[in-house]
């Protein structure tokens, strides 16, 4: 279904968009490698794929294949056509562990395992701070190496709101491998971990050009709901006391008149 599903969607997707490449020499033609990659929009799980010959396998929340109805079920059946695995993220610690054995299991069958080291896709363009836990465990347990992944303007082609996307071409960037087997066995020591991931992040933000932000996407993406939220609760209460005032208004003026 992966190959069916690359060559009805793949295709089209170069044609209509025509993505730009650089670095595809660096992706081996066989063997296993961790594809690490910045997240600008939902898009990146399909043009990365379509300029591979080789499956890359990510993981997607639990909720994609979970969701009733036929809609629900024709959704799961496209997110495991093109090689998405689920992983339940309601626990922090359960969706890190879920995320790190899909990965090994992956990387063991000689497979190409893309993940997304921020966590969330970026809300507003910029690169944020990684996280140690997925991506670095997977590396360190495997030996596999990490291939830095920059994905560039996929966040113009369909931004947040819009139905309609827009044909520009996107750019892919792939770095060197990047070869952590120096740590192996290490992969319990947060400061290692840390490391990593941090390494990790500076290739891809060199690949990217983006600006980076040494803190969480996740972190920034509950301020600015938290932000939404006060602008809307003062709007509400600035309303009501206009109401409150014209009200109080009116009654001097009706007052008044008699």
């Amino acid at each position: 279904m992966y190959g069916a599903l690359k060559v009805v969607l793949g295709g089209p997707l170069k044609v209509a968009f025509r993505p730009w490449v650089e670095g595809l020499e660096n992706v081996p033609a066989e063997g296993p490698a961790i594809l690490a990659s910045n997240h600008l929009s939902f898009s990146d799980s399909f043009f990365l794929p379509a300029v591979l010959d080789r499956k890359v396998t990510f993981i997607a929340k639990a909720e994609y294949f979970t969701t009733p109805g036929v809609k629900g079920r024709l959704t799961a059946a496209f997110f495991k056509g093109v090689g998405q695995l689920p992983v339940d993220r309601s626990g922090a610690r359960g969706a890190g562990e879920a995320a790190v054995r899909s990965g090994i299991e992956v990387i063991e069958r000689g497979e190409l395992f893309g993940i997304y080291p921020e966590g969330t896709r970026s809300p507003d363009g910029r690169l944020y701070r990684g996280k140690p836990g997925g991506l670095a465990r997977v590396a360190l347990a495997t030996g596999a190496p990490v291939i830095p992944v920059a994905m560039i303007d996929t966040e113009k082609i369909q931004p947040p709101g819009k139905i309609v996307p827009k044909l520009m071409r996107p750019g892919i960037r792939i770095g060197k491998p990047l070869d952590f087997r120096r740590y192996q066995g290490m992969e319990n020591d947060r400061f290692v971990l840390r490391a990593v991931t941090d390494e990790v992040m500076y290739e891809i933000m060199k690949l990217s050009g983006q600006e980076y932000v040494d803190i969480y996407a996740t972190v920034v993406k509950r301020q600015i709901a938290q932000a939404a939220k006060a602008e809307k609760e003062a709007e509400k209460a600035a309303r009501a006391r206009a109401g409150k005032q014209a009200g109080q208004d009116r009654t001097e003026q009706d007052e008044g008149g008699r």
